[in-house]
């Protein structure tokens, strides 16, 4: 796969669908490589004509690792107290690096589809790189609105608690890996085991990076309130959240909906907080939506 230079960094990515199509930017979310993107679904999205552009953001897969080590409780209390935090980076950040590989491919402007973290950081591309931003695509993400509901414990226990280390352990991190795909993933589709182990032991195959992960959490918890950036937001703008999302709750992307004008919010029934196969046509179907508002308001 290629790589490119972009905001300083270098990013890994691949790009699939006809040369000539609307170009669309997958951005993927915590700690999960661009291979998250199942190419299943992928090739969905390219037969419509599109072409898709899947990356892995800064810290994860085969893109550029940064350093630091997040001080969570040092962070927490700069955020009780009202102040700016010390991390290595920010959401802003990590939208720069997505716009920065638009630029790099010479692309000028693109469907922006983000999941989870990816979702913030789509809608970050949205408020501030609006020149760029053909429609937006958020799916089971949020605002960063602190009075919204919390995850659930034992969904929150999967980003706390990471398991055995994989390079001592790998049996049980993997046993522990599949638990966590069950704790967050969708009560109506839940995941197969089998294909669970195979996508985890692929994923560590292709790159473990656990500092990356902690960096990446960081990023999220210390970026302020979106709200006020989502008011400006002017592109066609579809929200796909799960009705079961154990992680980011609903009220998470009715959240979203809401402070973006004109959003559209689709609720996908037994969707927790992952693309299971039997919703890929309906993942796909919404982030079409976005794409044909906006080619009919350019029309």
């Amino acid at each position: 796969m290629p790589r490119a230079q972009a905001n300083g960094i270098e990013l890994e990515y691949d790009v699939t669908g006809p040369d000539d199509g609307d170009p669309l930017l997958l951005i993927m979310g915590l700690g999960a490589q661009m291979t998250r993107w199942p190419s299943a679904f992928v090739d969905k999205l390219a037969a419509h004509g599109l072409r898709v552009i899947r990356f892995d953001n800064r810290d994860v897969g085969l893109s550029t690792k940064l350093k630091g080590t997040p001080d969570f409780p040092a962070m927490f209390k700069a955020l009780s107290e009202g102040r700016t935090p010390d991390v290595p980076y920010l959401l802003d950040d990590m939208a720069r690096d997505a716009v920065g590989l638009l630029d790099a491919l010479g692309i000028e402007r693109a469907h922006i589809v983000g999941a989870s973290l990816g979702g913030m950081v789509a809608q970050l591309v949205a408020a501030d790189h609006a020149s760029r931003t053909l429609s937006l695509t958020s799916i089971m993400s949020t605002t960063g609105n602190r009075s919204l509901p919390p995850a659930k414990p034992e969904a929150i226990a999967v980003l706390n608690d990471r398991g055995p280390d994989p390079l001592v352990d790998f049996e049980g991190y993997l046993a522990h890996s599949v638990k966590g795909a069950f704790a967050v993933g969708s009560p109506g589709y839940p995941p197969d085991p089998e294909e669970a182990k195979l996508r985890i032991r692929n994923d560590f195959n292709r790159s473990y990076s656990p500092a990356g992960f902690q960096r990446q959490y960081a990023a999220a918890a210390a970026s302020p309130d979106r709200r006020p950036k989502l008011a400006t937001i002017t592109a066609p703008t579809v929200v796909l959240h799960g009705a079961d999302d154990p992680l980011v709750p609903l009220a998470g992307g009715e959240d979203t909906a809401t402070n973006i004008p004109g959003a559209e919010l689709v609720v996908i029934p037994g969707m927790g907080h992952d693309f299971p196969p039997a919703l890929y046509n309906t993942l796909v179907d919404g982030i079409l939506k976005a794409v044909t508002r906006a080619k009919a308001e350019a029309a």
